[in-house]
């Protein structure tokens, strides 16, 4: 059976979203975490931490995500995470930020295909812990893709998943599929399709065209459509009622854990960004919402959208026009 994971989206797929989702919404065969970046002091930050500890985490398969160009950084982070009892970590040269390319990191290690080369060798010839990496098709053109998916084949790569852009692209206009198919092509490791997958259809049209892809991955039509995976293993869509349920567990954990029940409405303001898709005739309401800075009347605006806006069959990517 294919493997369905959850892309990891800064700001909204923490710990606290992860699992509130599975215990509403089951289906993710693994959720990857928001990257950290190991610091040369060889510690985590306070909020990096939070997110990997395993007991925010019980239960949960969760693959936590690295950002960096340093292999001792890397290494140091891989040990400390499998000492934690991970059985994966993720390299993240994908992330198409300015200020991270500009460091060399993310896609920006892309550019850069001797440091690229030497940062592999010495990953993978001591990483006590199996290494995935999640890449664009390169820095500044797509045909940069087949040395950088030549090199990638030297490596025993637990799995690579590609997001079929390159960085100037960041999640704009059409991914290439068409290089899905180089990267199935005699790959010694599995490969995972990630890029505008946000509907049913879209994954069934994907795996139609590609069979031979072990996973594929969603972020933003998962955050849209939290029963997306379960319906993928052909569980039902989500209903009114366990979505509003869904909402209101997730965003009463985040005003305990953040001790501010504004704060967690802005949290709660970035994940609506993508959900009011699954919602018909949502535009004025989620305008409302967007400039409401009120919590308890933010509460208001929710319970209305639950209350009275209809439920789509599959969601509407409202996202993706402003992308354009």
């Amino acid at each position: 059976m294919k493997r369905y994971y959850f892309a990891p989206m800064e700001g909204i797929t923490g710990h606290l979203y992860r699992s509130t989702h599975q215990k509403f919404f089951p289906g993710a065969d693994k959720y990857y975490m928001p990257f950290c970046s190991p610091r040369q002091d060889h510690t985590f930050t306070r909020r990096e931490l939070s997110g990997l500890l395993p007991e925010n985490n019980k239960d949960i398969p969760a693959v936590p995500q690295l950002l960096t160009r340093n292999s001792s950084d890397f290494l140091w982070a891989a040990g400390e995470l499998a000492a934690m009892g991970y059985q994966e970590v993720n390299l993240n040269l994908g992330c198409p930020s300015g200020t991270v390319v500009a460091k060399g990191k993310g896609s920006g290690l892309l550019g850069r295909p001797r440091e690229l080369e030497a940062f592999l060798d010495t990953v993978f010839s001591s990483t006590p812990i199996p290494v995935s990496i999640k890449t664009r098709l390169g820095l500044n053109d797509p045909e940069e893709f087949g040395p950088l998916l030549e090199r990638f084949r030297r490596y025993p790569i637990h799995e690579l998943t590609l997001h079929p852009r390159i960085r100037k692209d960041f999640y704009k206009g059409q991914p290439r599929t068409e290089y899905y198919a180089a990267a199935l092509a005699d790959s010694p490791f599995p490969v995972c399709c990630n890029g505008d997958l946000n509907t049913p259809e879209d994954f069934a049209g994907l795996e139609s065209r590609f069979p031979a892809a072990a996973a594929l991955m969603a972020g933003r039509g998962a955050v849209a459509d939290p029963a997306l995976f379960r319906q993928l293993k052909g569980g039902p869509p989500a209903g009114r009622e366990e979505l509003k349920a869904f909402h209101d567990t997730l965003y009463e954990r985040c005003c305990e854990a953040f001790g501010s029940r504004r704060n967690a409405m802005l949290r709660m303001k970035e994940i609506w960004y993508y959900h009011i898709g699954l919602f018909a005739d949502g535009e004025c309401l989620h305008k409302a919402l967007r400039k409401e800075q009120d919590a308890r009347a933010y509460e208001r605006l929710t319970d209305e959208i639950f209350r009275t806006l209809p439920l789509r069959p599959t969601v509407k990517a409202v996202w993706q026009k402003e992308a354009l």
